[in-house]
C-alpha cells in the first residue's frame, strides 16, 4: 500500500496542463465531497435556517460546548454567571431548558470541555461581526451567532469527506468506490442529523480531528517524515479537548500502520528522532493543557473531573443493547455499519493483522461506549458516541465494494447501499418529529413506525 501525497505546484505548466484537461467519470467522482456537501447546505437552508435560532437550535449538550464562545469573547467569564440570565430569562424555554454548570471548589464550571469551542471560534466571531453590523443583541445568541455555527458545522463535515477520502486513497481505493463510501457514511449514518439538526454536539468536530489524525499517522509510519508526527500531536490534542474518552484513537495505530514490521520500523525511527518525539509531546500537551488551564483558572485548581457522580461501570458493560437494543441499538438505527462488516471478509483473506487489529480496537470502542453509566447516552439519535470513529467502517465498506469483482454481485451491494440510505433518511425524519423517541422506544414502538411517512 502506498501512502499517497500530491502537492500542487502552481506553475505555468500546472495551469496549461489543467486547461487542458477533459473531466472523465473518474475526475467527476472526485467532485463528490463538493456535491454532498451542496445537497446538505440545501437541506439545511430548507429545514434549520428557516427557523428562529432562538428556538432551541443549541440544545442539550451542545448548550456547554457552545457557551465557552460567549464565556471568552463576551462576558469574559469562565464561571458562567450570565447562564442564568440567557437560559432563564432572555432565551427561556421549559422544554429545553438544560443546566450544564457544575460546582468545584465552591465555584461554577462547565461541564463540558473546549475543544469543540475552539474548532468554532472563526465562525463565531464572524457571527460577532455580522451581528454588530445588523444591530442585533451581541449577547452571543442572537441570530447571526448560531446561524454562523451551524455553517462551522458544514466546514467540518467537509474536513471529513476531504480526510476520509485521502484516508481511503491510502488503502489504494478508487474514485468511484470512495464516492460511494462518502454517500454511505454521511446519507446513511445519523452523522447527517448531527449536522443537519443537532449541529453544535461535538461528533462532527471530532470526527474531522480524528480522520485527519489517521492520515498524520499513517503518513509518518509509512514514510517517517517529521511532520506527519508533529501533525498527529497537534490533532491528538485537538481530540483530547474535544472528547478526551476519543483518545482510544490511538489504539487504531496498529491498523492503519498495516503490517508490524512497518509499526516496528516506525517505533525505531522515533528513538532515532528524540528532539521530533519530544516537540511532538510538548504539542500534544501544549493543546491539551488548554482545558486545564480553564480549570485553574475557575477553580484554583488544574485538575477537576467535571462530570461528578457520572463515569463508567467497566464490570458492567451493555453491549448487546449498545448495538442491538431497540431503545438505542447502533446496528438497529445504523444499519450501514452492519453492512460495513462484510468488508472485514477481504481483510481477513488479504491482511490477517489489519483484520484482528481493527476488530480489536472496535470491540474496544464497544466495550467503553456501553460501559457508561447511560449507555444509550440520553436523547440522541443511534449511539452518536460512535459517530467521531466512522473512518473505521468506512474503511471495510469500501474495500468490500472494491474487491466485489462480480458484477452482480457488486450491484446488489451498491443497491443494498442505496437502500439502506433510504431507511436512514427515512429515520432520521422520524426521529426528528418524535415519532423514534429520543430516548424510550420498544419493540413494539419501533414496529409500529417503521419506514412509516403517511402519518407524519
Amino acid at each position: 500500500m502506498i501512502f499517497q501525497h500530491r502537492i500542487l505546484t502552481n506553475n505555468a505548466a500546472t495551469m496549461r496542463n489543467f486547461m487542458k484537461y477533459k473531466f472523465t467519470p473518474t475526475s467527476w467522482f472526485s467532485l463528490t465531497p463538493w456535491f454532498i456537501l451542496f445537497v446538505v447546505f440545501w437541506t439545511t437552508i430548507n429545514t434549520t435556517f428557516k427557523k428562529d435560532y432562538k428556538s432551541g437550535i443549541i440544545e442539550s449538550d451542545a448548550k456547554g460546548y457552545y457557551a465557552y464562545l460567549p464565556a471568552f469573547f463576551i462576558y469574559h467569564d469562565l464561571n458562567f454567571r450570565f447562564f442564568y440570565k440567557i437560559e432563564r430569562v432572555d432565551y427561556y424555554n421549559p422544554t429545553l431548558y438544560y443546566q450544564f454548570l457544575r460546582v468545584e471548589n465552591n465555584k461554577t464550571i462547565n461541564k463540558y470541555y473546549v475543544g469543540t469551542a475552539i474548532c468554532l471560534t472563526p465562525f463565531f466571531l464572524a457571527g460577532h461581526v455580522i451581528t454588530l453590523i445588523k444591530g442585533y443583541p451581541t449577547d452571543g445568541y442572537s441570530y447571526y451567532y448560531t446561524m454562523m455555527t451551524h455553517l462551522g458545522a458544514l466546514f467540518y463535515l467537509l474536513l471529513v469527506m476531504l480526510g476520509l477520502r485521502k484516508l481511503l486513497r491510502a488503502y489504494d481505493v478508487g474514485e468511484k468506490e470512495i464516492s460511494i463510501t462518502l454517500l454511505a457514511i454521511v446519507f446513511g449514518t445519523n452523522l447527517f442529523y448531527y449536522v443537519v439538526t443537532e449541529f453544535a454536539m461535538s461528533h462532527v468536530y471530532s470526527f474531522a480531528a480524528i480522520v485527519w489524525f489517521s492520515y498524520a499517522i499513517k503518513g509518518y509510519f509509512l514514510s517517517f517524515k517529521s511532520k506527519y508526527l508533529f501533525y498527529s500531536a497537534l490533532l491528538l490534542g485537538l481530540i483530547a479537548l474535544i472528547r478526551p474518552v476519543n483518545l482510544l484513537v490511538v489504539l487504531a495505530i496498529p491498523f492503519l500502520v498495516g503490517n508490524p514490521s512497518q509499526l516496528l520500523l516506525g517505533l525505531k525511527s522515533l528513538v532515532k528522532k528524540p528532539w521530533v518525539l519530544l516537540a511532538s509531546i510538548l504539542s500534544f500537551f501544549l493543546i491539551a493543557s488548554i482545558q486545564f488551564l480553564i480549570y485553574k483558572h475557575s477553580t484554583g485548581n488544574f485538575f477537576v473531573y467535571s462530570y461528578q457522580d457520572e463515569g463508567f461501570n467497566f464490570l458492567n458493560p451493555q453491549i448487546s443493547d449498545f448495538l442491538f437494543s431497540y431503545r438505542k441499538g447502533m446496528f438497529v438505527y445504523t444499519p450501514m455499519l452492519f453492512l460495513s462488516i462484510s468488508g472485514f471478509v477481504f481483510l481477513f483473506r488479504e491482511n490477517r493483522f489489519q483484520f484482528y487489529t481493527l476488530t480489536a480496537f472496535l470491540l474496544v470502542l464497544v466495550y467503553v461506549f456501553s460501559s457508561w453509566h447511560m449507555w444509550f447516552y440520553g436523547g440522541s439519535f443511534s449511539q452518536r458516541p460512535m459517530i467521531e470513529f466512522y473512518a473505521f467502517f468506512a474503511i471495510p465498506l469500501a474495500i468490500a465494494i472494491q474487491k466485489l469483482r462480480r458484477p452482480n454481485l457488486r450491484k446488489l451491494f451498491i443497491g443494498i447501499i442505496a437502500l439502506l440510505i433510504i431507511v436512514s433518511q427515512i429515520q432520521t425524519y422520524q426521529y426528528r418529529r418524535a415519532h423514534i423517541h429520543w430516548s424510550d422506544m420498544t419493540k413494539e414502538k419501533y414496529w409500529d413506525v417503521f419506514m412509516r411517512v403517511d402519518r407524519f
